[in-house]
């Protein structure tokens, strides 16, 4: 039988399942990958999962995203999450650019959007009484201190470079920058907590300072203009999270309960720039207490174009801004089988449908 969702599991969190079951009250944890458009391809398990299965066992969760993960979590800290979910759906979908868009152009895009969603919520998302919200971001070191088409693409290109070599060189180029939540934050953020190579410091989530982060948070080096000095942040430039935790691989390890990670492949890339080097995923304690669902690979190949969509349809679809609208919401309507299908496992749950992580 061929199923839509891939279910996959660390250690610790296997012994669970296969022991309790899948119960949404040991769910202390759940992160948001990057990935820009690919995210409208599991928005059913975004709707099954904050709609319906959480909700059912309230609790403090951390909500930790990247890029596209940090906006659909906001949206999920509204108090009607299921129509912010769909309104952040339909508004990313109805995006149009026009050939060769400036930098500026898809900023100011991406802010105006962002103040459809959240704009006069800001309270409203940072006092969820269950969620809390932590937005991952970069901060540019020498050369990246600044940016324009020449330095920022010459930057990047040596850092690309650098990481090519060892990730940990990466750190000489970025640094993390966690935007957290005013009452608390995961303990492996923690000062003095350091976990990897990249220097990461931690700033308060405000009212002043959500609507900016969310916007470094997706801001893509050389497509959109990188965010300068943000509010009760250290001074810089501000980037996309995802260059460094593109597919979030944390010490998840480190927290006592579980992550669930609703994510939009099956394996984890640590950052960005390791996409096309299938030797870097990750792997190790750090992923024991982790559940990772997504669309299976022969529920992709059933979609239209058999992916998911991406950040190249803009591209594909050129002139043709209905086609792709069309593309993207048939996507997202098939993605409703991927939220049934994981509540029906959470209902039922069987072991033997889950690989190791």
């Amino acid at each position: 039988m061929q199923h839509a969702l891939s279910i996959r599991a660390g250690k610790r969190a296997f012994e669970r399942i296969r022991s309790h079951g899948l119960d949404p009250s040991d769910i202390e944890i759940v992160p948001g990958a990057a990935g820009g458009p690919k995210a409208l391809g599991i928005a059913g398990l975004d709707r099954a999962m904050f709609g319906e299965w959480l909700p059912s066992a309230p609790g403090v969760r951390h909500l930790i995203g990247a890029s596209i993960g940090a906006w659909r979590f906001a949206a999920a800290c509204r108090t009607d999450a299921m129509a912010a979910l769909d309104e952040f759906a339909r508004g990313y979908t109805e995006q149009t650019y026009p050939k060769r868009p400036s930098r500026r152009l898809v900023s100011d895009s991406a802010r105006e959007m962002l103040a459809r969603l959240f704009k006069g919520r800001e309270d409203e998302i940072l006092s969820h009484p269950h969620y809390r919200l932590h937005i991952l971001t970069v901060r540019g070191r020498w050369p990246l201190t600044r940016d324009s088409p020449l330095t920022t693409s010459l930057g990047f290109g040596m850092a690309a470079m650098a990481n090519a070599v060892g990730r940990r060189h990466l750190a000489r180029f970025i640094d993390r920058t966690i935007f957290h939540d005013p009452r608390e934050h995961p303990a492996f953020f923690r000062t003095g907590s350091s976990f990897d190579s990249f220097q990461t410091h931690e700033v308060t989530l405000d009212r002043g300072n959500l609507a900016e982060a969310l916007l470094a948070s997706a801001s893509i080096p050389l497509v959109l203009e990188g965010v300068l000095d943000i509010a009760s942040a250290p001074r810089g430039v501000y980037w996309d999270g995802g260059i460094i935790d593109y597919h979030l691989h944390l010490p998840y390890h480190r927290s006592k309960g579980l992550v669930l990670y609703p994510h939009f492949v099956d394996r984890i890339v640590p950052g960005w720039l390791d996409k096309g080097m299938p030797w870097r995923h990750a792997r190790g304690e750090w992923l024991d207490n982790v559940i990772l669902v997504s669309p299976s690979r022969e529920y992709v190949q059933e979609l239209p174009h058999g992916k998911l969509p991406d950040r190249r349809d803009f591209a594909r679809f050129e002139g043709d801004d209905a086609g792709r609208m069309k593309y993207w919401r048939a996507a997202i309507a098939e993605s409703a089988r991927l939220g049934d299908e994981f509540l029906e496992f959470a209902r039922k749950p069987d072991p033997a449908r889950v690989v190791p992580l």
